[in-house]
């Protein structure tokens, strides 16, 4: 990456050169059409299996999952959502299978655009924000292909297209495997944690069975309209965390809560004092019990797997409190505690460094295509 970067100067890019195509020049729509109930080909990818700003598809689904016409994409294809497009979902095809018909398949013209580039022209600021102004509709804003085709934008010359092509796939390379051992180290640490927290059905001797409620007991949260809140400096503890600070607290730090409605399965840890929302079941009492270590407990039980209701999920605090552990003594909380969070340390140092190989990825492909698109739109034919 460093050789192609030293020949490419990204701030002063030089286009004087570069030429203005529409977008039906510069890429086909590919149109057709599959019943999933009758095809013989294996892979559905929904917008649902593209993750926002990432050229590669890591999910999927099958043809079984899905009915009503659907579109075929082949290698090298591009699929695009045109519904709701400011969610930023373009990736590459790297097998024959169906799409979602809420999503455009692109083909490069590689007489125009060098298809290596072409995902990553998608993906630059200027593009994503030119579809979101020309989508249409209110709930579920989507793209006409008869106002996509007519947009025009500057391009330059292929062999300034393989450069630059050659300078994003290899940021790509490191923003992949970073975020390889990112994963691996997530799956790492569950394992481990469960190991140390005994939750895989293996404990230390000594280690004494009790239900959850003898633990750490949980308590609905307090109301505070937020029409009620001032600023101040004690944290309030939602259902997804710490949203605002405000001038009072209900209890004494350190505290641990987790989500009672809304969102479920996250467990938060404050030292200080704090307001523990109503949309919280927060701990009363640590019974003397290490309370980063019952953070880390709760952590990996996993309250998402235990809620009700079909509306609004709920967690019911009493299902919980019936939930049975065997605990160490308090001395090996710690020791369980700080190995944990050494982990959680290198993970956290891990997706910084990921955030940041992102963050640069990000300015490259908006370096390259700045000011690519011409100050005159096309007229609508």
């Amino acid at each position: 990456m460093d050789t192609t970067t030293q020949s490419l100067d990204l701030k002063n890019i030089d286009k004087s050169t570069w030429e203005t195509y529409r977008f039906e020049e510069i890429a086909k729509r590919v149109s057709e059409s599959v019943d999933p109930n009758t095809t013989d080909l294996k892979v559905y990818v929904g917008l649902e299996h593209i993750d926002a700003d990432n050229i590669h598809i890591k999910r999927f689904g099958t043809p079984d999952d899905v009915s009503g016409g659907k579109l075929k994409c082949y290698p090298g294809d591009v699929i695009f959502g045109k519904r709701r497009a400011y969610q930023r979902k373009a990736a590459v095809v790297e097998f024959e299978g169906i799409c979602s018909a809420h999503a455009f398949v692109f083909r490069a013209n590689a007489k125009v655009i060098d298809p290596n580039l072409f995902p990553f022209f998608l993906h630059s600021d200027q593009f994503m924000h030119r579809m979101v102004d020309i989508s249409v509709g209110g709930l579920s804003p989507t793209i006409n292909w008869g106002d996509l085709k007519h947009q025009e934008f500057l391009l330059p010359p292929k062999d300034q297209q393989a450069q630059l092509a050659e300078l994003l796939w290899a940021m790509d390379e490191v923003v992949e495997r970073e975020n390889g051992v990112l994963e691996k180290l997530r799956t790492f640490n569950e394992a481990y944690a469960q190991t140390l927290l005994g939750l895989n059905g293996k404990n230390e001797s000594g280690w004494v069975e009790k239900s959850l409620k003898e633990v750490a007991p949980l308590q609905r949260g307090f109301d505070l309209p937020s029409t009620e809140l001032q600023e101040g400096i004690f944290p309030v503890g939602y259902s997804n965390g710490i949203k605002y600070y405000h001038n009072e607290y209900k209890v004494i730090g350190p505290g641990v809560w987790t989500g009672r409605s809304g969102t479920i399965g996250n467990v938060f840890y404050t030292a200080e004092n704090y307001w523990p929302h109503n949309t919280s079941l927060w701990i009363t009492d640590f019974n003397g019990n290490h309370p980063k270590y019952i953070f880390h407990l709760y952590s990996k039980l996993h309250f998402e797997k235990r809620m009700t209701g079909t509306g609004v999920p709920t967690l019911n605090r009493n299902d919980i409190h019936k939930f049975r552990i065997h605990l160490p003594e308090v001395p090996d909380q710690i020791g369980i505690s700080n190995k944990i969070d050494n982990v959680n340390i290198l993970l956290n140092e891990t997706q910084e460094k990921l955030n940041q190989s992102k963050s640069l990825q990000k300015s490259l492909i908006n370096q390259v295509f700045w000011k690519c698109f011409c100050i005159k739109k096309s007229k609508i034919k």
